[in-house]
């Protein structure tokens, strides 16, 4: 299972978003807990997860939130992806992270 944490200032598109990743992972057969949180809960939630994706409204505190994830990944997601709530980009990205590529 992959657990990914997305977190945003008010959590209210990144919600969409998770929504759009959850299809994306069950649509590929990946077990996989998505979910969302705004930036002040961040390091309550960092516990459960894998990988930390910052939306792009956010990337300004990656630095942050790298000192508040300790020795997990934390990426921006990017715009583009962000802005077209492509779940399946997203969640390729956060993949592709945990397994090392990118």
């Amino acid at each position: 299972m992959v657990r990914i944490l997305l977190v945003c200032s008010a959590g209210m598109s990144t919600s969409l978003m998770v929504n759009k990743m959850k299809a994306a992972a069950e649509q590929k057969g990946i077990e996989a807990k998505i979910w969302a949180v705004a930036d002040a809960e961040a390091a309550g939630e960092i516990g459960e997860a894998d990988i930390m994706m910052l939306g792009p409204q956010i990337r300004f505190q990656e630095k942050k939130m790298k000192g508040i994830a300790g020795d997990k990944p934390v990426v921006v997601i990017d715009m583009k992806a962000y802005g077209m709530m492509n779940g399946a980009a997203v969640l390729d990205k956060a993949l592709s992270v945990l397994n090392g590529e990118g």
